[in-house]
């Protein structure tokens, strides 16, 4: 989004193998990951007498998200690099790539 409000062009390299071509809307139909809490509320480092060790960063009562990924609308996306090409990030422009699928 940052891009966009900026008119900076955003490309989304990625192999076709990860483009699901039988979902109409990935904002509504992506499961969104949630990954362990401490990933975020744990820190391992280097104490002052050279041990490594893993602290805890956030209080107790603290709470934690840890979105895995998230989904960015097509409308802030310039277009997509594929092993075919590259195309506009909408079905139109797939489609011109990989005429074979059927969407």
């Amino acid at each position: 989004m940052a891009a966009f409000d900026n008119k900076i062009p955003f490309y989304v390299a990625l192999p076709s193998s990860s483009i699901d071509f039988k979902m109409n809307d990935g904002i509504r139909e992506i499961p969104i990951e949630q990954r362990d809490r401490e990933e975020v509320s744990w820190m391992e480092g280097q104490l002052e007498n050279g041990q490594l060790a893993k602290i805890k960063i956030i209080p107790d009562v603290s709470p934690v998200a840890n979105y895995g990924f998230d989904v960015t609308p097509s409308r802030y996306v310039t277009g997509l690099i594929t092993e075919r090409g590259i195309c506009r990030a909408n079905k139109e422009g797939i489609l011109k790539l990989f005429p074979e699928v059927k969407l």
